[in-house]
């Protein structure tokens, strides 16, 4: 079974938008906490700034690990790090199709759609600010679920037939 045409093309997109956006993302948090007067091209306003929600405390460890690590311990990366591990785990095992990559890209895109989420209730509800760099995020994640469920259908079904 080769991997479709379109899943391919889909893939690298969204694996490269998702790096690119994460890329920025960390770009945008490092300039911030050098210069506290940086403005990054998606600060827009007062309620329409992603340096603000990358520098908040959910931009870290979703604003968790540093009640179970220090606050400045190795653990506890900016979230575009974690964006950046995801989108590579997305690109590189989504290149095997075997079963059991299919699983780990569907679990994988379970778990950061949660994480999108819950980030996404902390946007809208606790910081009350629209980021266009993590809603992007969210429909990228949300786009690799589909993708990935899609994939699991395939091989599931491939096997079925093999039987």
């Amino acid at each position: 079974m080769a991997m479709p045409r379109w899943e391919r093309k889909a893939r690298i997109f969204l694996s490269l938008l998702g790096l690119f956006l994460s890329v920025y993302a960390l770009h945008v948090e490092l300039s911030r906490e050098r210069d506290p007067d940086y403005r990054a091209m998606c600060d827009l306003g007062e309620s329409v700034s992603c340096s603000k929600v990358f520098t908040s405390r959910w931009g870290r460890g979703f604003g968790l690990v540093q009640f179970f690590v220090a606050k400045d311990s190795l653990l506890n990366q900016p979230n575009s790090v974690l964006g950046l591990v995801f989108y590579t785990v997305q690109m590189g095992l989504g290149l095997s199709l075997s079963k059991r990559a299919a699983m780990l890209l569907v679990f994988s895109s379970w778990v950061s759609l949660a994480g999108s989420l819950y980030l996404a209730y902390i946007l809208a509800f606790v910081l009350g600010d629209f980021c266009m760099v993590c809603v992007s995020t969210y429909i990228v994640n949300f786009a690799f679920l589909f993708i990935n469920l899609r994939r699991r259908a395939a091989i599931e079904g491939m096997k079925e037939k093999a039987a």
